[in-house]
Order: C-alpha cells, then structure tokens, then sequence
C-alpha cells in the first residue's frame, strides 16, 4: 500500500472503530445529508451556514460534529423539524435506513401536520388579472346568479 491520501483517511474516521462499529460523532453537514434532510451535502452545509440549522439551540459551523443525543432544529424551506439523533449512520442509505437515526417530536409533527393541511385547505394563489370567461363567472357570482 502507498501513503494514504486525505480523503482516505477521512473515509477511515468515518467509518468508526477498528472492530467496524458505528463512529461515535459525524460532522452535521454529512449527518443531514446522510439523513436525508438534504439532496446534497452541498445543500446542507449552505444550510448550516445560513442558520437554518442549530444544535442543541446554538448556531453551528458545519464542521460541528454530532453525536448521539443532540438535539437538532432544521429549517428546510417552510417546514421546521425538531429531532433528535439517536444514531450515527456509516452511509447514505434509503429513506427508510436514514430515519432510523433520528426521532422527530410529537410538537414538531403535529406544527408540519398543521402547516400542511393549512397549506391544503388554503385557496389557489391568483395568476393575476382574470381573464374574460373568470370575469363573467365573478360577475354572475356577485350577482347571486350561478
């Protein structure tokens, strides 16, 4: 074997133990994109930088490492999560193998729950100016004839 690169040995912490378990912490960036939080490592660390997310409270860096415990809050557009890390993935697996490392809360559930069926009972958004056959149809409305 020739002399190890950086990445190499990034891989080698990552994987954990020499016993092959699971490593003790991981930097937040790979943990949320490990656990699907975000399509892209990219994503999430512009995420952290950003303040979109924070651990345990605080506003992190993205070379910040988590560990099983912390408790994460993670903005993503208009939905806010609320979870805790109970694992540390070894990969980026399926959807189903990511959401074994995280629980999220009752409160943060129920909010996302909320927001979604608001969202849904929410009337269509205008498209501007109606158009000649909208207008007749708000005139007839008006009117009380349908």
């Amino acid at each position: 074997m020739g002399k190890q690169t950086r990445d190499d040995r990034d891989e080698d912490d990552d994987e954990g133990g020499a016993d092959g378990s699971a490593p003790a912490d991981l930097r937040i960036d790979k943990w949320l994109w490990c656990a699907r939080f975000f399509k892209t490592r990219g994503l999430a660390q512009t995420a952290v930088e950003g303040g979109h997310v924070q651990v345990n409270g605080e506003r992190v860096k993205p070379s910040r490492h988590v560990k099983v415990g912390d408790l994460l809050s993670i903005t993503r557009e208009r939905e806010r999560f609320e979870v805790r890390v109970i694992g540390i993935p070894r990969r980026r697996g399926p959807g189903a193998e990511a959401r074994l490392h995280y629980v999220e809360s009752a409160e943060s559930l129920a909010a996302r729950a909320h927001a979604r069926e608001f969202h849904r009972l929410s009337g269509p958004v205008s498209d501007g100016r109606p158009d000649k056959r909208d207008r007749r149809n708000l005139l007839r409305i008006r009117k009380g004839r349908q």
